[in-house]
């Protein structure tokens, strides 16, 4: 009777497996704290971005900030002769200008206006309307005055079409005049002072030729206000 050898529980008797063909078993532990670490920072910045946003619309709610508004009030038209042999264009124009604040917890202050004026997509004058000299803080819900002159001679290169959309213009005794103004300007909340902004207006005007002293009626213009 043939000796019973023991049974030993999980042991392999068979043919021996060759050593490229075993299983490798590598340790998971690094790429699982490298998912963990990458899910964290992930949702600080999913966080960090909705209280930036719930931030800025509790600010908006509260102050609800606005645009200025630009309106020409009034336009004095007394020369706008072009002398076809030299090229030259002498003019004399005053306009009155109303900047209205509409916020009511934020104040401006108006660093720089300059004023640039044009004809046939020309520019043929430009005027500084608020300087460092005359800059000044406009209060909530307040209005503020403004002027430009633009007075001289400046030399325009205009086609024929242009020399007869003039004439025509001088005939109907109406101009198409084109004004843009940059601006720098600040916002103010409470003591919180903000960085410079430069604002853009642009201003399309049907200007009447003043005769004799005689003033024609300006409709009030509104200008569009680009920030």
């Amino acid at each position: 009777m043939a000796d019973k050898q023991p049974h030993l529980n999980g042991a392999y008797y068979g043919p021996a497996i060759p050593p490229a063909e075993q299983p490798r078993y590598r340790p998971h532990r690094g790429r699982s704290c490298c998912c963990c670490l990458f899910g964290i920072l992930w949702k600080i910045l999913v966080a960090l971005i909705v209280l930036v946003g719930l931030a800025i619309l509790i600010f908006w709610l509260v102050v609800q900030p606005r645009y200025f508004k630009f309106h020409v009030t009034k336009a004095d038209l007394t020369q706008f002769d072009y002398y076809s042999n030299n090229n030259t264009l002498h003019y004399n124009m005053v306009l009155n200008f109303t900047a209205r604040n509409p916020n009511k917890k934020l104040s401006i202050y108006y660093d720089k206006v300059e004023a640039l004026a044009f004809y046939e997509d020309v520019r043929f004058a430009n005027y500084d309307v608020i300087t460092h000299m005359n800059s000044f803080r406009q209060y909530k819900k307040s209005s503020s005055p403004m002027s430009a002159v633009f007075t001289g001679q400046q030399v325009l290169m205009l086609n024929n079409e242009q020399v007869s959309e003039l004439n025509q213009d001088k005939n109907a005794g109406v101009y198409d005049i084109y004004v843009k103004l940059y601006f720098r300007i600040r916002f103010r909340l409470g003591d919180v002072i903000s960085n410079d902004y430069k604002p853009k207006v642009k201003c399309h005007l049907k200007v009447p030729f003043s005769k004799n002293g005689t003033f024609t009626l300006f409709p009030t213009t509104k200008c569009d206000v680009d920030f």
